[in-house]
């Protein structure tokens, strides 16, 4: 009660307006939401964490207003935040119209071409409650490969080592795959696209409209097969999603064979948050690779 009292006085000086209700919400893993409404009538969505001592909330909120930089797709406008809590518009929530995934695929593809000079991004952010590695070495900046496999697939091994998570068996697939990789990914003159970061059927809301909002955002800009292939991992995308988004924006020949070497970064950072239930899944998706190369060298 304390603790609620102190973020209803913060949020009241915020808004120069007096709470009327402060009604909890489902949904939060990390933090508690809730739905306030002022004496004006005005809505607003808050999610707050008492225990926070990090700058999640500030790293949320960097990563929504860059995703508004787009002007792609609907994201909550950020209307205030600090190391406790971040506040955005409140956004009713309605029903998928009926060419939903259709007006989804095409507004994630243009989003898409919002780019940048190099990869990355100017601060590290979160994956989850876990730290995401995104300030690129220089030649990282220019090179996806690199920056894919040291900030994405390595750092998780090295958290999971770090966490008990990782045995002899996911150091040896480690150390071939870092081998591998280049070959996998190939080279793509793309330029870095703005890039979700972690995007299931869980991070996004559909608006009063029926129209697609994308929530709790892990930016970066990158190769956008990337965002592409953490849809695939747990499903919720319609098939008019990808058919539409590769009518917009055409994707590189072998798209399909490259979605598992994204999927893995996502199935380690599950591993280390969650545990041990991902670490086969983590194993299947390295050996996807290795066998499938050696047989295509028989």
């Amino acid at each position: 009660m304390i603790s609620e009292e102190k973020i209803k006085t913060k949020i009241e000086e915020k808004l120069g307006s007096k709470i009327k209700s402060f009604t909890s919400l489902s949904g939060g893993c990390i933090s508690d939401a809730y739905k306030i409404t002022t004496n004006d009538k005005s809505d607003f969505f808050l999610k707050y964490n008492p225990s926070t001592s990090n700058d999640m909330f500030v790293k949320e909120a960097d990563g929504l207003t860059e995703l508004a930089k787009s002007d792609a797709i609907r994201v909550p406008e950020v209307l205030g935040f600090d190391d406790d809590y971040i506040l955005l518009e409140y956004i009713s929530t309605g029903s998928k119209k009926k060419n939903f995934f259709e007006e989804f695929g095409r507004s994630f593809a243009e989003m898409h071409k919002f780019t940048s000079e190099s990869f990355g991004f100017f601060e590290d952010n979160y994956i989850g409650s876990n730290p995401q590695k995104n300030i690129p070495s220089e030649k990282e900046k220019s090179n996806w490969v690199e920056f894919y496999f040291d900030k994405r697939i390595l750092f998780q091994f090295k958290l999971s080592e770090k966490l008990g998570n990782s045995t002899e068996e996911l150091r040896k697939w480690i150390s071939i795959l870092e081998n591998k990789i280049q070959e996998i990914i190939g080279n793509s003159n793309e330029k870095p696209a703005l890039l979700h970061g972690d995007l299931w059927s869980g991070n996004y809301i559909v608006d009063e409209n029926g129209s697609a909002v994308l929530i709790d955002p892990a930016v970066y800009y990158g190769n956008r097969e990337a965002d592409l292939g953490m849809t695939k991992l747990f499903g919720g995308f319609g098939s008019e999603f990808y058919k539409t988004y590769n009518e917009i924006f055409p994707l590189e020949d072998g798209y399909e064979y490259r979605e598992n070497i994204y999927k893995l970064y996502h199935i380690l950072n599950h591993l280390n948050l969650f545990g041990g239930g991902y670490y086969s899944q983590a194993i299947s998706l390295i050996k996807f690779y290795i066998w499938k190369n050696h047989f295509q060298n028989q």
